[in-house]
This record gives C-alpha cells, structure tokens and sequence, in this order.
C-alpha cells in the first residue's frame, strides 16, 4: 500500500513566513525525496474552506519545478465546469512540465455556489462527469471532440501540447456513493474517497462491490482505490491529540455541512443550529476522526490504523496534511510520516 500527501487547507487568508504555498512545495520535496507516490491537490472556489486551491492544475505545474519522481494529481478536477479540451490541455502542459507524471481525479462537485462558474449545469453533474472523463481521454489520446466556434459553426477541437503519457491516469471522486464506485469501475477508473460520511466496515463494502464490477468489465483489472485521511505522526499519542484538537476541530466546524452528517445524518438544518450544538457536532466528529478517521499518533499507533485499511482493500492512503496545524510543526512532523510509509511499504 502506497502513501501520498493530500492537501485542502481551510485557512486561505493568513500567509505563512514563506508564503501560503510553503507547506504544499516543502511537503512535496519530502515527497519526491522519501518514497511517497504522489501529490494530491483539489480544485475548489469561493469559500476559506480550501480556497487556496482554485486550480490544481497550476499548483501541479509548481509542484512538478521542485520535483523529480513524485506523481502529481488533482484530487480533484470539477468536471463540470470545465471544457473537457481545457482540462486536457492544461493537464497536458503539467505532464510535460514533469516528464509524465500526472493523474486526474474527477469529481462531479457538491457545493452549488461553486457552480457560479457554470450554473447551467448542477442539475447535470452526475452525468456529466463521467462524459467528461471519456472526452478527456479522446483528446488525450489526440482525438477531437465537437465544439461550436465563435460564429456559431461547428467544429472539432483537439488539445495540444501532446501530453508524453499515452495514457491519462484517471479516479472519480467519491464522498461515499457506491453508484459512483459502480460507475468507476465500467469507466476504468479508479476511486478517491474519504471517511466525511462513512466508515471503513461501509468502505470495504463498497470497495468489493468496486472490484467486482471493474473485474468483470474489464477482463479482471483491479482497479485503484485511493484514500484521503487526515494525517499528523508525531512521537506520542497524547501530544499529538492536544496538538491536533483545536486546528482540526475548527477544522471540521468549517466543514460541517459534510462532517456532522456522520453525526446527525440529513435531518437537521445546520444553519438553525446555536452555536453550542455547533461546538458539540464539531467535538464529537473531533473524537470520531481523530479515533477512526485518520492517520494520529506515534508512527507505531498510525501503523496499526494503517494496517486496517489497507485489510479492506485500499491501495494507497493519502495523508491530508494542511488542515490547521502551524506549517513548521507539520513539516518537523513528516518525519515520522516518512517512517510510517516506510514501516507499511516492509508489511506489504
């Protein structure tokens, strides 16, 4: 089982000494330097909540000028936004600039104000992600899709500059819905998923059903299953929960539209909530992942955890970095992420 770094940050607002960017280019060189497979960063809009991460694509370009081996991916691509011949030329321009490195991960979107971009569509994001994917792919291969110029003819489109991999390395993103797993798998796909609104007993249910179709559509491939897990390793269990709690609790508050759905379910309006049961959700998803959700503690305690996910069949764990601790105490931590890679890659 691989380990990757993911980022997502929720403080776009406040730069770091070397600027909002030290952490994903630092954490990436650790990255390229010690055995890791990739980095992973979003595309999200309009909100603090991963704000920094407008376009992963022009983050991939940075991160590919200070690495060497790493892959680079976008985890993920809001297809719907996008025409797919601008997802495949900028991708292209990142698989040059790193001499074929990158990977896409797309996602059909979830918040509606990120849809100010293509409003047209939302109610269509499903479906349209997984053309997306096929479109990408054409173009990628050098193939045209048809397109409408500026005087309203028809034309086709192709995507230059040719990207150096034949082949684009594609996932759909998942929040948990096994009709997306179902659907990566006839598309050949593989899956980027989390533990916002279910658990690994629900996870491993999903990943076989996952396997099952991609085997049986595609002559027995297994398919790639990549899991994003918020990640701090330090020397003990106990310092790195109190160093934890507060950044991941305010965190998880930022988020809490996705992460007390765990909690609550779908029946609560959380906007009505008093800001006392918004504390109380947001501690008790603290507990919940800091326990069941994500890679915390010694390197000894991470790997047991880690040993878990890998039982149910996930192929790489991608360790969620940024989410508020202060930028030097995470980088002093990749250390022991460093030997905690190292410790799963000896038990595989």
């Amino acid at each position: 089982m691989d380990l990757s770094l993911f980022y997502f940050a929720n403080d776009s607002t406040e730069p770091g000494d070397k600027g909002r960017y030290e952490l994903l280019l630092e954490g990436a060189k650790f990255a390229d330097e010690n055995g890791f497979s990739a980095v992973w960063t979003p595309e999200r809009h309009f909100h603090p909540f991963g704000g920094m991460y407008p376009n992963p694509s022009v983050l991939g370009a940075a991160v590919a000028s200070v690495t060497e081996r790493v892959a680079i991916r976008a985890g993920s691509v809001v297809a719907p936004l996008h025409h797919p011949a601008r997802i495949a030329e900028e991708w292209s321009v990142v698989d040059n600039l790193s001499g074929g490195r990158v990977g896409v991960a797309f996602a059909s979107g979830w918040n509606s104000v990120d849809f100010a971009l293509r409003p047209g569509v939302y109610d269509e994001r499903k479906r349209i992600v997984s053309e997306r994917v096929g479109e990408v792919r054409t173009l990628w291969q050098g193939g045209s899709v048809p397109g409408t110029d500026g005087l309203g003819r028809p034309v086709d489109v192709r995507a230059f500059p040719p990207p150096v991999q034949r082949e684009l390395p594609v996932w759909l993103t998942s929040g948990g819905s096994v009709e997306t797993f179902q659907e990566a798998g006839r598309l050949r796909a593989g899956v980027l998923t989390h533990l916002l609104v279910q658990d690994l007993d629900i996870l491993a249910e999903k990943i076989r059903e996952y396997r099952r179709v991609a085997a049986a559509e595609h002559d027995g491939w297994p398919g790639h299953v990549a899991l994003m897990v918020h990640t701090l390793v330090g020397e003990d269990v106990a310092a790195v929960k109190e160093q934890a709690r507060r950044p991941l609790t305010e965190y998880l508050k930022s988020s809490l539209h996705l992460s007390a759905r765990s909690v609550v379910g779908d029946s609560v309006d959380l906007s009505t909530l008093p800001p006392e049961d918004v504390e109380f959700l947001a501690a008790q998803s603290f507990e919940r992942y800091f326990h069941q959700g994500g890679l915390f503690g010694s390197v000894e305690h991470a790997a047991e955890v880690a040993a878990r996910i890998g039982e149910i069949g996930v192929d790489e764990i991608a360790c969620l970095i940024d989410f508020g601790v202060q930028t030097k105490d995470v980088l002093a931590s990749l250390e022991h992420l460093g030997r905690l890679r190292a410790l799963v890659a000896s038990a595989g």
